[in-house]
């Protein structure tokens, strides 16, 4: 199916359940991953008016387990180009119990199927601070390529970090995933 894997599917995050995404970004390790910007606790109406802004150029679903249908995080496509045909990825396992189990791979093959099947874009990428290299393994498993790097972009814990930028074309992608 279009939007289900092995273990996970796809869909909507219910309105009840801002608040439990909301919690997730109380996991410093998860925020520090996502984003450059100080640590910060993001309340469920900051998450929630996120989630339903810029319906024109994103699609953002919830990743769900197939056996409990429980949320356990999220998969963004956003800031597309529809003139050019490219748009960005991005993706947070918020429970850190599900952390290092695969799902994150299963939902960013099933966002990236419908990205370039679905949606006919050309081009998907995103960037990844040089200290994830969960990430990093999991987009080059994926088939992206390392196009370039921010030098010294972000500091942590008085630390500077590279920034990575990856993209993935569609021909690329199909010829790992739809031989």
């Amino acid at each position: 199916m279009l939007l289900e894997n092995d273990h996970i599917y796809l869909g909507p995050v219910k309105e009840n359940e801002f608040s439990e995404v909301s919690d997730w970004y109380r996991h410093e390790t998860l925020v520090r991953r996502l984003n450059a910007r100080p640590y910060y606790f993001e309340t469920e109406d900051e998450i929630k008016k996120w989630w339903q802004g810029e319906k024109h150029t994103s699609y953002k679903f919830g990743i769900r387990m197939k056996d409990s249908h429980k949320l356990i995080g999220f998969v963004v496509l956003d800031g597309i180009l529809w003139n050019q045909r490219n748009g960005w990825i991005s993706i947070a396992i918020g429970e850190s119990s599900e952390w290092g189990k695969g799902y994150g791979k299963e939902a960013m093959e099933c966002c990236l199927h419908y990205a370039f099947e679905e949606l006919n874009l050309h081009r998907i990428q995103l960037t990844v601070f040089s200290y994830n290299e969960p990430a990093i393994r999991l987009y080059a498993a994926l088939g992206f390529t390392k196009e370039g790097s921010y030098r010294e972009f972000i500091e942590r814990d008085g630390k500077h970090y590279d920034m990575h930028l990856y993209g993935l074309l569609r021909r690329e992608w199909r010829s790992i995933h739809m031989s």
